[in-house]
């Protein structure tokens, strides 16, 4: 049942990825000052949104394990962290070949580009955390405590393209930006179908964290013996 599940939303997400993507090539006209990489802000922005979406149930699910002690939703928030971060890592990919594109340059130390790529590294450093701590029980704990404190940077990240007016562009979905109707449709319609592979991801690598979970625990045993 599970598995047919997944199918069937894959499907979905790549049938509506490929509707997606032929309406903004053929149906979207160009930018008026950007042009035709301005697309690129239909993966950008709401790859972000998936990304800062995983991050927040990382955060619950931090809360919920250190009141619980569940293993089981300890594995969830590595899941989710995990994806979260190929989303983001998406974001920061899509964000640098826009700069390429429009200033000529492929970073520049802009306080949404740098404040992004260091709550990006702060839930990195929750991965290499989880790898040096072996007891399950400990490294869940601090593996929640460390969940908890990155994600007060989240907000920062999000609200520093309006409160920092720097090279990033102004924003267009909150505050003082425009975005043609269109372009805004296409922007929230194409997150549909992110969140679908988010869930797919997230699915497939909370049942692998059971099992490997599992596997360390016969290990362990079998070291006894």
């Amino acid at each position: 049942m599970r598995k047919h599940l997944l199918l069937t939303a894959g499907i979905i997400a790549a049938l509506l990825l490929a509707r997606n993507i032929w309406v903004m090539l053929t149906q979207l006209p160009d930018e008026a000052f950007q042009g035709a990489i301005f697309r690129i802000i239909f993966f950008h922005v709401p790859a972000a949104f998936t990304c800062f979406l995983c991050f927040l149930a990382s955060l619950i699910a931090g809360l919920a394990y250190l009141k619980t002690r569940s293993l089981n939703i300890d594995a969830f928030s590595v899941s989710v962290i995990e994806v979260g971060l190929a989303f983001g890592a998406v974001n920061l990919i899509t964000g640098m070949i826009w700069a390429r594109i429009i200033w000529g340059i492929w970073w520049t130390w802009d306080w949404r580009l740098t404040s992004m790529l260091i709550c990006w590294l702060l839930y990195a450093g929750y991965l290499v955390l989880r790898r040096a701590i072996e007891e399950p029980t400990e490294r869940a704990k601090m593996s929640a405590v460390m969940s908890i404190l990155n994600f007060s940077v989240v907000p920062f990240v999000f609200f520093s393209i309006k409160w920092f007016r720097t090279q990033h562009p102004q924003p267009v979905l909150f505050g003082d930006g425009k975005m043609d109707s269109g372009y805004r449709a296409m922007l929230y319609g194409n997150w549909v179908p992110l969140l679908l592979v988010a869930a797919i991801l997230i699915s497939i690598r909370y049942v692998q964290e059971k099992q490997q979970r599992e596997i360390d625990a016969l290990r362990r045993e079998a070291h006894m013996i």
